[in-house]
Order: C-alpha cells, then structure tokens, then sequence
C-alpha cells in the first residue's frame, strides 16, 4: 500500500506504532484483526488528548478569521476557505501562496505539545464545486446541471479525479462537493448544483463524483495520491424547499420526501463517501443542523453511515435556542463538525463549558472525535507530512493541464441541450459568422457562481482565467478552421451581411439565496432584443443561453432559428464551438424539464413542461417548432426594486468610496473599508468602517417611492454624520449615537426627506464610525409616509 508519508509519528505520539496505510483504514478494506488495531491506535491516541483540544477537533473556522498562530494555540481539527476567503486576505491569490498557507496550518497544529498530548494535523477543506474552482489556473468544469444532461458517469468520474488531482496540488485535503440535492423548483439559487429534477439521475451521477474523488474503496490509491475527501451535500431535503427558497422549509409526509430527496445517498455512502454535510433547511418546521431524528437516526441507524457529518456555513446558529457561539444542541443531534467561520473562539468556549457541566456528555464528544481522527487515518493524514511534502504538491503544470482541459471540453459538448433547429446547424464550412452578446466574450458568466469567488462574476476578467477559452474565442477557432471566418460585435451590428449569427446571452453569475427568483422569466432581455433585430434584417441566429436552470425561453425560442441550452459551460468554451460546427453531436438530454410557463413552481410532471425531461434533438432533427405563447404575467408585475439586498448589489447599482468604486460593495478605498458580514445568511450584510471626512456613495436604479435601509450601528460616530439626496441633505449624528449596539434597525427615507427616485446617496462621517447595511429597497410609499431613522 503506498503511504502519503510517515514522518512526524513521534510528534503525534505514535512512535513505534504500525504506519496507518491508505486503504486499510478502520471498517473499510482492512482484515478485523488489523483494523481492530487501528481503532486500539486511535483509541489510545484519544485518550490521551486533552478536553481543550479534543473540542478544538470540532471546531472549522474560516481562514478570513484564524490564522497559523490561532491554530497552534487551538488545535483546530479542521479549517475551511468560504467563497470570498484566500491566503492572507485574497481570494485571487496565486497557487503557491495556497501551498504555502496549508503547510503553515500544518505545521502549527503539528508544533509537540507539552506532556506527551498528540499533535494531530489540521485538515482544510474547500468547495470545489466544479474543478479546483477557488484557485486561478484551474481547470474549470460545467457545473452540475449540465453534467446530469451529459447522462455520462464515467465523465462524471474523470471530472472528479482531475479535480481532485488540481486540489492536491494546492496542498488541501477535503473538498465540500458533489451537491447531490434533487433541485424541484429551478427558482432555487443553488438549482445549478444540482444534477437533476429525477434523484436516480442525481445518485448515479453523484456516486461517480465522489469515486473520482475518493477512488475506489478496496482500490491502492483510495484517498492516497491524487485523491481527496468528498463530501455528499446538503442532507436532506435542500432542493425541496418551499417555493425555492434557499434555506427554507421542506414540508410533507416525511417517507414520501425521503423518497425523493434521501434517494441520492445510499449510493454516495456505497461508494465510500468520508462526509455528509447537515443541510441549512428545516423539515417540517425542524431544522437539520438540529434533527437527531434525521441526522443520526436516519443517516448513520438507516442509512449505515460511518463517516464525518460537517455543518454548513453558521447553521447551528439557525437551530431554535441557538446562536452561532453557543449550540450543543448541534452536536447531540448528530453533527461531528461545527462549521464556524468567525464565532470559532465563543463558540469553543462555549462547548467546553457544556463538556464540564455535563450538558454535553463526554461520550458524545468522544465519539465526534474519534470520528474526526478515523478520517484522519483513512486520508493518511495521521503519520503524513505537511502538503508541500505530499505526491504532486506544488507541480504547477497539473493546473489546468491540457487533458484536464480536454476533459472540460468534452464535458462541455456532452451536455449542450438542442432544443430547436429550424436547419441553421451545423454551422456550413466556410461561413461568415457574427457573435454577439455581452456573454459571448465572458470567460467568468459562462462559469456562474463559485468561481474563484463566492459569487462569481462581477470584477472578474478574461485575464483571471490564463489559459481558458471563452464560447467566442472557441467560434473564431472553428470557423477560421472551416475556412470561414467570424467577427464579434457584442451589439450585434455590421457593415457587411453575415451568413449567420450565434447570439449568446442569459444570466448573470449568482451563488446560492442571492439566486433565488420569483419566477423563471428572464428580465435582461439583451439576448430577445438581438434575436429579433437580426431576424427583422434577415440574418438567420443560433441562440445560446447561459443558464443555471431552465428558464421561460418562448420569446427567444420563437426569435431564434436554433437554440441551445449551454448551462454554465466553465473553462472549455471550444466545446460549444464543437457542436454548433457538428464536430461532436448534440447528445445533451434535459436532466430537468424545461416550463411552459414563466411563473415557475415545483416539478409537476411532463403536463406542466414544454419540453420535457429527457428531452434533446439530434442535430439532424429539423422538424419545425409551432409558435409559443409569449404571455407572461409575471413580466407585467412591478417587483420591489433592490439597490441591495441579500449580499448582492442589483443591477446597475454602484458602490463607491467617494469616486473610488468598490466592486460588489467590498473593498477599502479613501478611508471606507466594506466587508461582507451574516446577518441571516453567509454574507448576505455588509460591515462598513468609516475614517473621518470619508463618503460613501451609492447609486441604484431611479424609479418611484421612497427607500428602506435595514443598518445596524455598530460603533456610534464621533462626528458629525449626513446622509444627501441631490440638494437634501440629512443629520443622521444622533439617530446613529442612539442606535449603537442596539441590533438591527430600520431607515424609511420617503418624499417627506429626500426627493422621491432619488438615485444617488451619499453618506459622510467627520469622525470614525462603523456601521452595517443589509438592505437598500425602493418601493412605492403612501402619501404622507414620514422619514424614520
């Protein structure tokens, strides 16, 4: 068997004692009487570890919050980086300086402790969600939703195994994928982590990702070189909330909701999967984070799992009675792992407080952190050396390396969806071809969320992504090696007449409740407008969209002469060049039924689709396409309009630090420092830090009413504070002063303050002040609706 190393056992405690062998961990491969030895092993490595340290086991802070110097003190089990964190502050930071934080990590929770206690290495674990997607160079896979239409597994495996290849190479050992949720309402923001409507889809395809990442159980080189911890996610019932809303509830007769939403995980446990993480949802008014019923009666009694079961992001804290520094409830429930991103010392504290009252007994503990050691051993990590150390760590060339990327590409071509072709595909040898579309040239809005950034998109540029090919770069190959030739004009005009135009457009990059819809119209309608306009001048258009779900297309799909469902391609947009050009077929089938209508809703059967799951031409099939009703209701309803809310900035909407912008309402520029906070979900706030005489500006769409801010004072200010309108201008210095410390409030700026569809705000602090913004809303506001602060 190979062994990842076996250098540090007298740091560990362990001298003398048999190396742990990757694949002869406790209950998987190893014959009893070996395996019985190992559980002595940890048994005797338990119990010499002190009561401090063995809650630190339990405890994964963020890497934005905790440092190698905090490591060392703690003895944290395991760290995590969350979408927006990255070494020293920078999510964008190159590779090396990955490798070189993970060694630090491992180094201070290795550093001897006094009196013989165990040094146990840290573990790190990330989501990679489609490739190695936190790290630049990476390859970057399509994401879920068009990986289920490929129907291929054993794609699904090889994606996994690249994946997990590039991960080692930074030094981390645990990735938090494959989502193996059953997405039923596609206005869920996270239906693009989802492999299908249809669970058998999602647990065959959920089963090979987690093969290609782990390998095989029995297999040499299961969690040994080249492979990482997987983790099947979110259990249960997250693609099942009411109305799509993330985090919500999942109502129902709790068998017939299991067989839907459990169906994916006897097959990810079969496969061999280390962990399972608890899901933000409730069922049936129950949080999971808390749902012992669920969390041990179901998955580890029923189910037969024996592996680490991690919370999500702060979802204990959303535990009735708990709070994000203080949950044993959590841990008597089921969960091994509190995922704790800030609150990582309260929340020890706390625990260890519960240990010595006996509000947690200690065989509850005892029994989380064996569990935690025994995935230590299974990954090799117990007698390891630091990653730097590791089989391909630091061999930079594995990033993104040409037969990962192929992969990518094939994956890519496999999933395209053919929903219409009126005889304009293939495109013809020697063509002159327009590409348009702000989405054409956008190497981050063909990869969507999780994406080197939490969010994706936003500031992001083709130059962050060195070696990818995006969906244009991939039409010009093509059509200069047909002969042809083509010319990217993003507002779809031209002097000469093209022979046709690929238009590509659709939804902007979004992760998790910020991608929640009402509905499934598309309201940017930048792709319609092309379609139609080159249709009046009498050029034939093959539309493309960039989705993550299906969305109420009939507009375009009546504009178009052929349309393509693209999901969120990644990297390898030569892949839909591949198949617009017929070098690979169009074999994509929809893994989630297509609607009819625009208002959404859950899967209700092929009644309710206009093209139903399963549903995909070939690229020969030209039958004509009736005309569809381009009726939507939901078009006509005027929505709230958001400056900002739940973490994101709408569009068009703006933050500056003075003239300074600030992307995404991040950032610290002319004495304002924005980072993003919880307030009801991961970073769905914002903390802002003013130095004296600093601005902030925000602009939104101009529009009817008043606006309301939701803020909270965190520190009163120590000067004068005005918040101006055009030619209004507000004292907000003893609103402010009264409102340190006393949570969330309320801001009602109506006509009676500030001019109505005001688009501009600008706040200015003469002294220091911090203060935090969850929300900018206009709405229409009754006549004689007074201003509150």
């Amino acid at each position: 068997m190979r062994l990842r190393a076996v250098a540090i056992m007298g740091a560990l405690g362990l001298a003398g004692c048999t190396p742990v062998a990757v694949g002869d961990a406790v209950n998987v491969t190893a014959p009893p009487t070996q395996g019985a030895k190992q559980s002595a092993d940890l048994s005797a490595l338990l119990a010499r570890m002190s009561l401090e340290h063995k809650v630190a086991q339990l405890i994964q802070p963020d890497i934005g919050s905790i440092t190698p110097a905090d490591v060392r003190e703690y003895r944290f089990g395991s760290v995590l980086n969350g979408g927006n964190s990255g070494p020293g502050g920078d999510d964008l930071a190159p590779a090396p300086e990955w490798l070189a934080l993970a060694d630090a990590f491992w180094e201070a929770s290795t550093a001897p402790l006094p009196g013989g206690e165990p040094a146990i290495p840290a573990l790190w674990a990330a989501d990679a969600m489609h490739g190695h997607s936190n790290v630049i160079g990476a390859t970057l896979f399509p994401h879920n939703v068009a990986l289920g239409a490929t129907r291929d597994p054993d794609l699904v495996r090889r994606i996994g195994a690249a994946t997990a290849l590039e991960i080692e190479v930074t030094g981390l050992d645990w990735t938090f994928a494959p989502t193996i949720a059953v997405a039923r309402d596609d206005r869920w923001g996270r239906t693009y982590e989802s492999y299908s409507e249809d669970p058998h889809l999602v647990a065959q395809m959920g089963a090979a990702m987690v093969e290609g990442l782990q390998g095989r159980r029995g297999d040499a080189d299961y969690l040994g070189a080249g492979r990482v911890i997987a983790t099947g996610k979110h259990f249960f019932g997250d693609g099942g909330t009411a109305g799509g809303v993330d985090q919500g509830d999942v109502n129902g007769n709790l068998e017939a909701l299991k067989a839907i939403h459990v169906v994916p995980y006897p097959a990810a446990i079969a496969q061999g999967v280390e962990g399972v993480m608890a899901s933000f949802n409730s069922i049936n008014g129950l949080k999971m984070h808390g749902n012992g019923a669920l969390l041990t009666g179901l998955l580890r009694g029923e189910l037969g799992f024996d592996g680490i079961v991690v919370g999500d992001w702060n979802g204990h804290g959303q535990i009735d009675g708990c709070t994000n520094s203080d949950c044993p409830q959590a841990l008597l429930a089921g969960l091994d792992i509190y995922m704790v991103p800030e609150d990582w010392k309260a929340l020890h504290a706390s625990l260890l407080a519960q240990a010595h009252n006996g509000t947690i007994p200690m065989a509850r503990i005892d029994e989380a952190v064996m569990r935690v050691l025994r995935l230590k051993q299974r990954a090799g990590i117990l007698g390891g050396v630091k990653p730097s150390a590791r089989p391909n760590a630091g061999n930079w060339e594995i990033l993104g390396n040409p037969a990962h990327r192929a992969i990518a590409r094939e994956a890519v071509a496999k999933s395209l969806v053919l929903l219409k072709n009126d005889g304009v595909l293939p495109l013809k040898a020697g063509a002159s071809i327009l590409v348009a579309g702000s989405a054409a040239d956008n190497i981050a809005q063909q990869n969507g969320g999780w994406t080197l950034t939490w969010q994706g998109g936003g500031e992001l540029t083709n130059g962050h992504f060195p070696g990818a090919t995006s969906i244009w770069n991939g039409l010009e190959a093509a059509a200069r090696e047909s002969d042809g030739n083509a010319t990217l004009s993003v507002d779809g005009s031209f002097d000469q007449r093209p022979d046709v135009a690929v238009v590509v457009f659709g939804e902007k990059p979004y992760a998790e409740f910020v991608g929640d819809r009402k509905d499934l119209a598309l309201r940017d309608e930048e792709g319609l407008e092309l379609l139609r306009r080159l249709k009046a001048q009498g050029v034939p258009t093959v539309a493309v969209l960039l989705s993550g779900r299906p969305l109420w297309m009939n507009r375009e799909l009546n504009a178009a002469d052929a349309f393509v469902a693209a999901w969120l391609p990644g990297s390898e947009g030569g892949g839909v060049a591949d198949v617009l050009f017929g070098a690979r077929p169009a074999g994509g089938r929809l893994s989630f039924s297509w609607p009819a209508k625009c208002d959404g809703g859950p899967v209700n059967g092929p009644e309710g689709a206009l093209f139903a799951f399963g549903y995909g031409r070939e690229i020969a099939d030209r039958s004509p396409m009736p005309s569809l009703d381009e009726a939507c209701g939901a078009l006509e309803v005027q929505l709230g309009t958001h400056w900002f809310e739940g973490g994101r900035l709408a569009d068009g909407a703006r933050v500056f630090a003075a003239d300074a912008p600030l992307p995404d309402f991040r950032g610290n520029a002319n004495g304002i420092t924005a980072r993003g906070i919880d307030r009801n979900a991961q970073e769905d706030a914002r903390a802002v830090s003013f130095q004296p005489g600093a601005t902030l500006v925000i602009e939104g769409p101009a529009g009817r009413g008043g606006l309301r801010i939701a803020y909270a004072v965190d520190q009163r200010p120590a000067g004068p504070v005005t918040l101006g309108a055009g030619d209004a201008s507000i004292d907000l210095t003893h609103a402010f002063a009264v409102a340190e410390g006393k949570g969330w409030r309320e801001m009602v700026l109506s006509a009676a303050c500030l001019p109505e569809g005001s688009d501009r705000l600008a706040m200015t602090s003469q002294g220091v002040l911090r203060l935090s913004i969850a929300a900018i809303v206009r709405e229409d506001m009754a006549e004689g609706t007074g201003c509150s602060f």
